[in-house]
């Protein structure tokens, strides 16, 4: 969707807030958008995001809660300039952030940035979010996805495992929850990060232990993720701990995959269960 095809009375709403639009450069987008843009007006480039629907879609609550959040890492998370509900729309006008994606594989020179902003994310408070063990508190997924892995998946150690893991992600820590290279940019000698339509609170480790798992699937062997998140102040999960957290993340990852493997979704639930598996079988060494 292009500016010209918003709602007239959007348009004037975030011309009202940001100044006139001239010219517009769409951004690729998940399902979870309608319109974005880096628009240009007299004071700068604007990143817009719009959704349409009221107040009680997902997509709304998503974006208003990206907003919202957003101001939890000051500094990190781009600013908001303005929120704007018509009723039928919201649209959220950003800070552009005219960033690069890190390079994650070993051995990049923007390793060291991205265990920083990990870390900086960490030490972050979170009180006022939903606690990540509230979020988990259900019996988990992997008996829905059973028949999903096949032969040869231990399904029933899985499940046993990540049941303990709602009880280990107790804290208070900012987690962003869906820390990628494509929800971060490098800005000079620092990095960015967008995205903030889920987070929630917990130990600070918990960032680090998704990378973990992501790191995998960027030519780290598991030890060397685990090598690697070892060198951040926010790593203090313990060998249990991680463990079902791993199941845990596998099984959702999973059902995920399950539901729409696409986007790649199913390449990350095959990335979590391999991690997962690994964390299993040292168990019995």
């Amino acid at each position: 969707m292009r500016w010209d095809d918003l709602p007239g009375p959007v348009r004037a709403a975030v011309e009202a807030e940001i100044g006139p639009v001239g010219s517009s450069h769409p951004v690729p987008v998940g399902a979870g958008c309608d319109f974005a843009a880096v628009v240009d007006t007299a004071t700068g480039p604007v990143f817009v995001k719009a959704v349409r629907g009221d107040g009680e879609s997902w997509r709304v609550r998503s974006l208003r809660r990206e907003a919202v959040n957003s101001q939890l890492a000051p500094g990190l998370a781009p600013q908001v300039l303005c929120t704007v509900d018509t009723g039928s729309w919201l649209a959220v006008g950003f800070e552009h952030v005219p960033g690069r994606a890190p390079v994650l594989r070993p051995g990049s020179v923007d390793l060291p940035l991205v265990a920083a902003t990990v870390d900086q994310i960490a030490a972050l408070p979170a009180p006022q979010l939903i606690p990540l063990a509230e979020r988990w508190a259900n019996p988990g997924w992997w008996p829905q996805v059973a028949e999903a892995v096949g032969d040869g998946w231990d399904v029933d150690t899985a499940r046993r495992l990540a049941e303990h893991a709602p009880g280990l992600v107790v804290g208070d820590r900012l987690i962003h929850k869906d820390l990628h290279e494509g929800q971060m940019l490098i800005v000079g000698d620092r990095v960015r990060v967008v995205d903030w339509g889920s987070p929630a609170a917990g130990p600070g480790w918990v960032d680090a232990a998704l990378l973990v798992i992501r790191l995998t699937g960027y030519g780290f062997s598991a030890a060397e993720a685990e090598a690697w998140a070892a060198g951040l102040r926010c790593w203090t999960v313990s060998p249990e701990a991680l463990t079902a957290f791993a199941c845990r993340t596998a099984g959702l990852w999973t059902f995920r995959a399950a539901g729409d493997p696409g986007g790649g979704n199913a390449w990350r639930a095959g990335l979590a269960r391999r991690y997962a598996a690994g964390r299993m079988a040292a168990l019995s060494r």
